[in-house]
């Protein structure tokens, strides 16, 4: 049944090519208009070095292996011509991993015309509309068309459709650490996350609220609080840049304080270890909430 659907597959896409009297094997015959359709056997095809998506969720595939096998390759992949005997693909790869696990020995292809810059640029705009793309992806992918086709951020916002500050805020999320831009990528973190951490400036203070994120499970609001609260000390000296890491611990027990209570807390301890606690309240109502978590 699944070789009879193949087959009448085969017929419907060679009544679409035009001036074709065999079978589409001779692909030099289906090639001689920009835009044309053809049936272009597996092993002359391969895949775009630029493709944005660089992991592919295999349920998901095996998935589509297991309706390609039952129904054949509905919808075509776009190529584009290499050589006489080679082409590269435009979109569509994910459909083309899928069939070459199905075992296909052919597969539709729409042929069109594009240069390297245009196949950059098609490749992310066709994945940049798939939700499962990761920010990461999408960020590398912004950064590549910059620095590859010299967009400026506004040329990019416009090619793509997105605002010039959605467009920025990804492109910062590449100066993260490449711990934070792993967790990004597993969806252990949010892009509101993301935002939130780049607000701290000291990359230690940052490292700290990123394990807190984790480990606590705190929310993109409490995560703005904390980087809103957070201080920004720049050391004047080698004395006090030894005293950073005392600093920081100082910071992270003012951020858990103003988590938990709800209000800005300000600590300041020292050498001796002598210090104050501040915090602060709007009314007398915050004032016994404050007191009653104490208690």
């Amino acid at each position: 049944m699944a070789k009879d659907r193949k087959s009448e597959l085969g017929k419907g896409i060679r009544a679409l090519i035009s001036n074709i009297e065999k079978e589409p094997t001779k692909i030099e015959e289906a090639v001689s208009e920009a835009n044309s359709i053809a049936e272009i056997p597996i092993g002359q095809i391969e895949a775009n070095p630029l493709q944005p998506r660089q992991e592919f969720n295999q349920d998901e595939l095996l998935q589509l292996v297991q309706s390609i096998k039952a129904n054949g390759l509905i919808q075509p992949i776009t190529v584009r011509k290499l050589t006489e005997s080679s082409y590269q693909i435009v979109s569509g790869e994910r459909r083309f991993r899928a069939s070459k696990l199905a075992g296909l020995k052919s597969l539709p292809c729409y042929i069109r015309k594009v240069d390297d810059d245009a196949i950059l640029e098609l490749a992310l705009i066709e994945n940049i509309q798939r939700s499962d793309l990761n920010p990461i992806e999408i960020a590398v992918s912004y950064q590549r068309l910059i620095d590859e086709l010299r967009y400026s951020q506004e040329e990019l916002a416009l090619r793509v459709g997105k605002k010039r500050s959605t467009v920025s805020n990804f492109l910062r999320i590449l100066k993260l650490t490449p711990q934070i831009q792993k967790a990004l990528k597993n969806k252990e973190l949010s892009m509101g996350h993301a935002k939130a951490l780049l607000g701290i400036e000291n990359a230690e203070v940052r490292n700290v609220i990123f394990h807190r994120i984790i480990e606590e499970g705190l929310s993109v609001r409490a995560t703005e609080a904390i980087s809103k609260n957070t201080k920004q000390e720049k050391p004047t000296s080698t004395e006090s840049s030894a005293d950073d890491k005392l600093s920081i611990q100082i910071r992270h027990l003012e951020d858990t304080l103003s988590s938990k209570l709800g209000t800005k807390v300000q600590i300041s301890q020292n050498k001796a270890g002598k210090g104050q606690l501040k915090i602060n309240f709007n009314n007398n109502d915050m004032l016994t909430d404050i007191l009653e978590y104490f208690e």
